[in-house]
């Protein structure tokens, strides 16, 4: 065999082989484009919307009286059961009447000793008019008795009010409530020294109605100002509901009573009150409660699912799909929160396709593929 043969056969089984290495490394070299992601996509909705707010509130009396001691002495009986019902003028408690009654008893001889000396000076005056008329007797003797008379009028006065003052402090040896009510635990025991200085005996908290005090925002306020009619801004005739700490809905509707005269400056809020009908007495002051409302009626408001929405810097955004499926990233006006759902004002139009769930894991202008949002992710 020619030995440039041999060579050259060689020469052309390496430049095969270069080849088919060349071929093999440039098919490692392209890689497939990945698939679309899947994405969970819901249909903008128009609908009419209720307009709801949730509120933490605490309870307290409608009149809560402070009961105390308006004499000093020893408290010599508790009449009442603590925790019970009382009407008003219900004797609560009773302090020692006998140092009081000594002294009606001394008012009262009193003013009796000064209704004697005005019947004598009165007697003196009927006397004397006749004779100083007929110069028996000098003017001078009738005007002493008429000033006689005077002094013994002020005498009586002086007495009659000291003896109404006795018979009031008296009175107030029986401490009675001012009001119906529930009446609390005392905080004195009998035998104990009581008086105006030594602080409550116990409250009677009238609870039926109750009220519900609760905090409002500027913002609501405003919001409210815009829309409402009643107090506050809140419309006129809004029923609000209770919610009770173990999530039970309290059985009657209440309504809004008043709203305070200022803005409290270190939480920014204004302090609202609703008044509940509380005839069973199942709620007391000191527990605390949500307060709802359900304040107007939103008609065609667009809605989308609240996790669709993604806040940034105090802006939210949306990914939106189009017919292509590329998404698009869009900023929107946010409004009131109804459940799992979002009211957005502006920048969205009835149909469109947003993105439920992910938004801040979307690129602009990126093919997807668009799954329907099901009830389950909701």
């Amino acid at each position: 065999m020619d030995p440039s043969y041999k060579s050259g056969g060689v020469f052309v089984a390496f430049c095969a082989a270069l080849a088919v290495a060349a071929t093999s490394g440039c098919g490692k070299g392209t890689a497939e484009a990945p698939p679309p992601a899947d994405v969970q996509v819901v249909a903008v909705e128009q609908r009419d919307v209720p307009i709801v707010r949730d509120w933490v509130g605490s309870l307290d009396g409608f009149v809560n009286a402070q009961i105390r001691a308006q004499v000093s002495g020893c408290l010599t009986r508790q009449v009442y059961r603590e925790g019970t019902q009382v009407k008003q003028g219900d004797v609560l408690f009773e302090i020692d009447p006998r140092p009081f009654e000594a002294a009606l008893a001394r008012a009262e001889g009193m003013l009796g000793e000064a209704q004697a000396q005005l019947g004598k000076a009165d007697l003196d005056v009927a006397r004397f008019t006749p004779l100083a008329r007929d110069r028996a007797v000098s003017q001078e003797v009738l005007d002493d008795a008429v000033q006689g008379r005077l002094s013994a009028q002020a005498q009586v006065a002086s007495a009659k009010a000291s003896a109404d003052e006795a018979r009031l402090l008296l009175g107030f040896t029986r401490v009675a409530s001012p009001v119906d009510g529930v009446a609390g635990l005392i905080r004195a025991q009998v035998g104990d020294l009581v008086g105006p200085a030594t602080g409550v005996l116990t409250t009677v908290s009238q609870v039926d109605p109750i009220k519900a005090y609760f905090p409002i925002s500027e913002q609501d306020y405003l919001q409210f100002q815009e829309h409402g009619t009643g107090g506050a801004g809140i419309p006129a005739g809004t029923e609000f509901e209770l919610i009770l700490s173990d999530g039970s809905l309290y059985s009657r509707k209440g309504k809004f009573f008043a709203v305070d005269s200022q803005v409290d400056g270190n939480t920014g809020t204004l302090r609202a009150v609703a008044v509940f009908p509380n005839p069973d007495g199942l709620l007391r002051p000191g527990q605390y409660a949500k307060v709802r409302a359900t304040l107007r009626v939103e008609k065609g408001a667009l809605v989308v699912p609240q996790r669709a929405l993604t806040e940034l810097q105090g802006s939210y955004q949306v990914a939106t799909v189009d017919a292509a499926n590329h998404t698009h990233i869009l900023t929107v006006k946010a409004g009131a929160r109804i459940g799992s759902l979002a009211v957005v004002e502006s920048g969205l139009r009835p149909g469109d396709r947003v993105v439920a769930d992910g938004v801040q894991k979307i690129r602009p202008d990126t093919l997807v593929n668009p799954i329907p949002f099901t009830a389950e992710a909701r």
